[in-house]
């Protein structure tokens, strides 16, 4: 399978090496992985240092998640009725149900742009992956149930729902996600709901309030609550479909316990800091449009985002995505070229995240525009 995510950036000998470069500027501007940096409080800090000075660490944590936690993550969905696992992050709910869902004679619909992890995993297990082409307005740049229809057959196990999507920050309407549940029911098959920047959206819908057996969600701790170095998250369905998920678990003897405080104090904590977290985010993506719009040949794909990213196209100014992320790099400005997220239409776009202090966006937008010309005088 190809990998173009997996490609070390230049000057880089392998991506680790990348990332620990990055990592270890303490000046860098962190516009590259949608990560949450507008977190003021103590919170999820101080119950975690508290952890910490117990040494409660010294012991394993229930195998499952802290029963507490798992009831918190389910009342804060409103699926107090589904069962829960929590597991090391997203990308690991991912994995344990995909795992556990598709044999080698099953396809799998994924949609291009999204999370290429998503096609890496399926790709271990099923013969075919159906990566439906979504960069164009005719679909609102999102998999739509039609688009799923026309796709569809006997041999289709799992359709993967990135709601609002990584990188384009696009979102389901409640009736689209109502279509996609009567697809799921008349056909047998699973929604796979991933549902990590919800709490950036305008609107959201849980696609197991109109599917419960033929859904599962997938919850992160790395956006909204900015936990993402923690790795901790949660993956939720039926009793059934989180019984045969259990066995697929690498991680029995539970997940961080330190992580587990935190997230129990930001799902505590959440209503004394998420409306200035969303607001923060809304206004800073309304200065990068003011600042995109100035510049001659790029736009903004989707907008407003209902993320806390979406993807600049700059294809008519001639200039490759990686040199533009490169060229920013060096201005101490970490974004991210659209093949990472990508493989069609990777040479179209650079991806940039917006959680971030609003004097950082400042200096992107003022950045952005020179990289631009200097790069389209090249």
């Amino acid at each position: 399978m190809n990998k173009p995510e997996k490609i070390p950036p230049k000057g880089h000998d392998s991506k680790n090496k990348f990332f620990n470069s990055v990592f270890a500027d303490k000046e860098m501007i962190w516009m590259g992985q949608n990560t949450n940096h507008l977190h003021e409080h103590d919170f999820i800090a101080d119950a975690m240092v508290k952890c910490v000075e117990s040494k409660e660490y010294c012991k394993y944590p229930p195998p499952e998640g802290f029963p507490y936690l798992q009831k918190l993550i389910l009342k804060d969905l409103d699926l107090e009725e589904m069962d829960i696992l929590v597991t090391a992050g997203g990308t690991e709910s991912l994995y344990v149900c995909i795992s556990e869902l598709i044999k080698k004679h099953n396809n799998v619909i994924t949609c291009d742009p999204g999370y290429l992890i998503i096609d890496e995993f399926a790709s271990r297990f099923s013969n075919e992956i159906r990566s439906i082409p979504i960069y164009n307005e005719e679909c609102g740049y999102k998999l739509t149930p039609e688009l799923v229809k026309q796709n569809i057959d006997e041999n289709t196990k799992l359709i993967i729902l990135i709601d609002p999507l990584n990188p384009l920050g696009t979102a389901y309407t409640e009736k689209e996600i109502k279509e996609f549940a009567q697809i799921a029911k008349e056909n047998d098959i699973y929604l796979l709901h991933d549902i990590t920047y919800k709490d950036f959206a305008r609107e959201h819908f849980s696609v197991a309030k109109y599917a419960p057996d033929h859904s599962i969600t997938i919850f992160s701790f790395s956006k909204i609550y900015g936990m993402a170095g923690l790795r901790i998250g949660a993956v939720i369905s039926t009793p059934e479909i989180i019984d045969a998920t259990r066995s697929e678990l690498i991680n029995d003897l539970g997940t961080n316990l330190i992580s587990q405080a935190g997230a129990i104090a930001a799902l505590e904590s959440k209503p004394k800091w998420i409306e200035s977290i969303v607001n923060t985010t809304r206004n800073n993506q309304k200065l990068i449009k003011t600042a995109v719009d100035s510049i001659d040949d790029i736009h903004i794909v989707a907008y407003p985002s209902d993320g806390n990213m979406f993807a600049i196209d700059i294809e008519k100014t001639g200039i490759d995505p990686v040199a533009l992320a490169n060229y920013l790099l060096k201005k101490k400005i970490f974004a991210r070229q659209g093949v990472y997220t990508s493989k069609q239409f990777g040479d179209k776009y650079l991806r940039v995240s917006f959680s971030i202090p609003e004097e950082q966006v400042k200096i992107f937008c003022k950045e952005l525009p020179l990289a631009i010309e200097k790069l389209k005088n090249k």
